[in-house]
């Protein structure tokens, strides 16, 4: 294969994986919107919501996380050296494997759910959230081992469909439940035995309901994978009966251990994430109890309340955590276009290095950090400048909660920084570089959180400010690692000046234009189209006159050599 054909292939499968990203995003918005809207549901559902999901995503990360990247660098190294026996053998001593330890971690989530939620994170009604996510840990487990498999080969329609598979029928099912759950009220008095006065135990099952969505979708996307794989097995025993080259057969005992060899650092990043999360879950929750002590103030069309009870403690945490949560699906959008880089690069660095080319490693090393910084960083202004209408539109019932996603967006930057670097580092092998930086970042997180969130003046706004902090730990540990092993040319004008002024300039168009056109229209809506609008092409003309991608880099791009045409037309290139 060339090396155009090389770079053809490379954005080829990121633009795959960057469209299904987005997809999956993109539903996962429309849902939380949506439910967040539903009477009865609102901050405080979305606080159970998120607070039962984020001890979810640390048992999911624990089990499965790190199984695509684990499988798909073993799968390309072997492929790369054309041992697709081995690669194959590789598969099926990892479905084995993952498929007992997913089944260990849905009934440890099961049974486990009433201890977690009075004793860890001290917020009742979370156990129900639990026990209906609890089987879809298996699924997942199994579904990451045939997805990594096809990614090591290189072949991206596996994960991409089945992600965006998962994500409608989860969007689907959970409008469907949460709606039939708070507006049929058989469901929720009769069936359920919730009384009507009782909106936390209400808020608490719809949150439930919309997890019955979640596990529902994960067995569909399995279902897909398996006919996948199922449709493709004749072709890939073939390809292996005709091959030359085969390792020698191992136990399976060994081929276990050098798969948790893999899998278990790429997890720990993923683990220590998800535990990140769970700090903020906690420590809002016993923070908020601190800050609040003596007296809650009044917000929206809630009185203030004076000494208030721990019920009423928990709840003004829940709503809290809501407000927290509702940024994430915002902030996650731009994370999901940005992630397509950290999934193709592992298999893509992995094969270069397998075979001594540095210098392809390299290129795509530094070249996807490029691109990192030109979609995080104006995603983060453009959120900065719009929140407040931003959250007008999508939350008309439960507008609170704006300026918590301004201080997220800043985090995301460096964010979106990591999940590259992670891929990076993967790739070369420092397996455990991601996770030690993020260790170091959650330890600066869990201390400030701690401290902060118990200041009243503070409280909430504690957790994204030490986000903040964590990321930029993390990032400079492992940025100064990857360094030293990869010679990156990263030139600060064209890397970070450049961006950083068109993005600015671009944030103050939008918030300049938005201002202009509700003065005129008053129409939020339009004044949001508008200012979006013009200000995406402010950023694309200031990236471009300012020759922050070469030509060649134009080209790189998912139908470059079209847009390279365009630029030529418009004078922006010669």
């Amino acid at each position: 294969m060339g090396t155009q054909d090389k770079k053809k292939s490379f954005m080829a499968n990121v633009a795959i994986v960057m469209f299904s990203q987005v997809a999956v995003k993109l539903l996962g918005m429309v849902y939380r919107v949506v439910i967040t809207n539903i009477k009865g549901f609102g901050d405080l559902g979305n606080g159970y919501l998120n607070s039962g999901f984020q001890i979810y995503t640390l048992l999911l990360a624990i089990s499965s996380i790190g199984i695509p990247n684990a499988i798909s660098k073993m799968t390309a190294e072997r492929n790369a050296v054309g041992d697709y026996r081995g690669s194959f053998r590789i598969f099926k001593s990892a479905m084995l494997l993952f498929g007992i330890v997913g089944l260990v971690a849905s009934g440890l989530l099961y049974f486990g759910a009433d201890f977690i939620a009075f004793s860890v994170i001290r917020l009742p009604g979370t156990q129900y959230v639990l026990r209906c996510l609890a089987p879809s840990i298996l699924f997942v487990c199994l579904s990451s081992v045939i997805r990594g498999y096809f990614t090591g080969m290189e072949n991206m329609k596996a994960t991409s469909t089945s992600q965006v598979l998962e994500q409608f029928f989860k969007c689907l099912f959970t409008v469907v439940i949460v709606y039939l759950m708070a507006s049929v009220p058989f469901i929720m008095t009769v069936l359920l035995g919730a009384p009507e006065n009782d909106a936390d135990l209400r808020a608490a099952y719809m949150a439930s309901g919309a997890q019955v969505a979640t596990t529902l979708s994960t067995v569909f996307s399995f279902l897909y994978l398996a006919i996948f794989y199922s449709r493709r097995r004749k072709a890939i025993i073939e390809k292996i009966n005709s091959s030359e080259i085969g390792t020698e057969i191992k136990p399976l005992s060994q081929m276990f251990k050098s798969i948790l060899m893999i899998s278990i650092p790429i997890s720990l990043g993923s683990v220590i994430s998800a535990v990140n999360r769970i700090i903020d879950t906690a420590t809002i929750t016993r923070g908020i109890e601190a800050a609040f002590a003596s007296y809650i103030p009044a917000y929206g069309n809630m009185p203030a309340i004076v000494n208030p009870t721990l019920e009423q403690l928990n709840a003004e945490a829940a709503r809290l955590s809501g407000q927290l949560g509702k940024s994430d699906t915002l902030i996650n959008l731009p994370l999901s276009i940005n992630i397509a880089f950290s999934t193709v690069l592992v298999p893509v660095i992995a094969g270069a290095l397998k075979k001594g080319d540095k210098k392809t490693a390299a290129n795509k090393v530094s070249y996807s950090f490029l691109i990192s910084m030109l979609i995080a960083l104006p995603c983060a202004i453009g959120y900065i400048a719009l929140a407040q209408p931003i959250y007008g539109l999508l939350y008309p019932n439960a507008k609170l909660g704006y300026d918590l996603m301004q201080i997220s967006a800043v985090a995301m930057i460096f964010t979106a920084l990591n999940q590259t670097l992670s891929g990076s580092l993967q790739g070369v092998g420092k397996v455990f570089t991601p996770a030690k930086g993020l260790l170091l970042g959650c330890i600066a997180k869990f201390i400030l959180n701690v401290i902060l969130i118990r200041r009243p003046e503070i409280n909430i706004y504690g957790a994204p400010i030490s986000s903040i902090v964590c990321q930029v730990i993390s990032f400079a540990y492992s940025f100064s690692v990857l360094k030293k092993v990869i010679d990156l040319k990263l030139n600060p004008v064209k890397y970070i000046a450049k961006p950083v002024i068109s993005a600015l300039c671009m944030g103050i168009v939008a918030f300049g234009i938005h201002s202009l056109s509700m003065m005129i229209t008053h129409s939020n809506l339009i004044s949001l189209v508008l200012a979006i609008g013009i200000a995406v092409i402010v950023y694309f003309v200031l990236i471009f006159a300012q020759k922050t991608l070469s030509e060649d880099e134009v080209k790189e791009l998912p139908s470059g050599v079209r847009i390279l045409a365009i630029l030529k037309k418009l004078g922006l290139y010669k």
